[in-house]
């Protein structure tokens, strides 16, 4: 009797259970409001977006070469300049002096070489010609007089002691004619050469100091090497400047620079001309943009492409070193089925994919292959065909089955 009441009450809770689970089984599910919309089927152009800091066209961070005291400006912070225009001039009284006197060493150079040129290297030259003359003109006179004497001794006329004498006159008439000839062949070889080598010489080292003391003159004036704005502007009158410091800074700010850098692989789908926007943080309304260059190499630490926007800044509107955000148009599909970027959902293996309304009103995950995407809006190229019904808003962390209603957030908060 005891076993059969056990078996009794076991039948009797399993009838039970099986009661409540018909019984939940039947009650209604929640539905799960959402936003949904279905994929345009039309023309998409791509947009990369990053993150840039405007810098100027040009700067230059003009430094002098010498240190010396500021003798005196002549611009301010904010004042335009031309190439070349006079900035600044540092005291040089003791360097106009130096080059004063490396002035009055080179003129005396240049009357030195003149002399040596002109005068002292042809005189010598016409008297070493003089003397080959006088030399010959003496030894064919010795040698007729020897000639003369030989027939006298012959004749038994002379002694034989005039004849010796007239022949060593000869010898010593040849020997002088040497002499001469040698000398006027060395200067014509060698000591003309070297005179004017060393004259040469001379002159040119005396130029050199000139020439160098003058820079030295010209190096305390500060002229700006581009036209554009005085940024900066350090120092006062009196105060000291190192060489090699900067003094002023100028930077051509009339077109600003957004430099960017972005993947090879985004970068390949890039050409020069490129339009851009350019967003200013303040600014109501983007700014127009074009991309001007395409780094020809990667960036060896990151292995990213630098590209450069250049955006027009003539009415000084723009700031450098203003952070703004960037967007050049890439290629365009004419007929590219889209959906908004927040339906959208990026597994962690990278794996994509949407919800998407079935008929019975339940949300279904699709997965999708992407193409290009606009900002706004991303190609879909594989998995949608546009007639299915994409859920745009409140897709993440929804289950596969779940019972959705199609509308706005706002709907929930009337309908209770």
């Amino acid at each position: 009797m005891v076993r059969r009441g056990l078996m009794l009450g076991a039948l009797a809770c399993v009838v039970v259970l099986q009661a409540c689970r018909k019984a939940s089984d039947d009650a209604p599910q929640p539905l799960v409001r959402v936003q949904a919309e279905r994929p345009e089927v039309g023309e998409i152009s791509e947009h990369v977006l990053a993150d840039a800091t405007l810098a100027p066209l040009a700067q230059a961070a003009i430094s002098p070469k010498i240190t010396a005291p500021v003798k005196a400006f002549y611009v301010q912070r904010g004042s335009k300049v031309k190439a070349g225009q006079l900035l600044a001039v540092l005291e040089n009284r003791d360097l106009a002096a130096q080059a004063l006197d490396n002035k009055g060493q080179f003129t005396a150079a240049e009357a030195s070489y003149a002399m040596q040129t002109q005068a002292q290297v042809p005189e010598d030259y016409a008297k070493a010609e003089l003397d080959v003359a006088q030399a010959k003109a003496q030894l064919h006179l010795q040698q007729e007089i020897a000639a003369s004497r030989k027939k006298l001794f012959e004749q038994g006329a002379i002694a034989g002691r005039d004849y010796d004498t007239a022949v060593a006159a000869v010898a010593q008439a040849q020997a002088a004619y040497d002499t001469a000839s040698n000398h006027l062949l060395s200067l014509k070889k060698v000591s003309r050469e070297a005179t004017l080598q060393l004259a040469q010489g001379q002159l040119a080292s005396a130029r050199g100091k000139y020439e160098a003391a003058e820079a030295q003159v010209a190096y305390s004036e500060i002229r700006s090497p581009i036209a554009g704005v005085v940024t900066d502007r350090p120092l006062f009158p009196g105060e000291t400047v190192a060489s090699g410091s900067t003094l002023i800074t100028v930077m051509d700010t009339s077109a600003l620079l957004a430099k960017v850098h972005l993947s090879q692989a985004m970068v390949q789908r890039l050409s020069m001309g490129d339009e851009a926007k350019v967003l200013v943080p303040g600014a109501e309304e983007p700014v127009a943009g074009k991309v001007v260059l395409i780094s020809p190499a990667l960036d060896p630490g990151s292995t990213t492409v630098e590209v450069w926007l250049k955006v027009n800044n003539r009415d000084g509107s723009l700031k450098a070193g203003t952070p703004v955000q960037i967007s050049i148009a890439g290629k365009t599909i004419p007929k590219a089925v889209k959906v908004p970027s927040s339906s959208i959902l990026t597994a962690e293996d990278g794996s994509k994919s949407v919800m998407v309304v079935t008929s019975e009103g339940m949300a279904h995950r699709v997965h999708v292959e992407t193409g290009i995407s606009d900002g706004d809006e991303v190609q879909v190229t594989q998995g949608l065909n546009g007639s299915e019904v994409v859920i745009t808003g409140g897709a993440y962390g929804l289950d596969e089955g779940t019972k959705v209603k199609i509308g706005k957030p706002e709907d929930e908060g009337e309908e209770k």
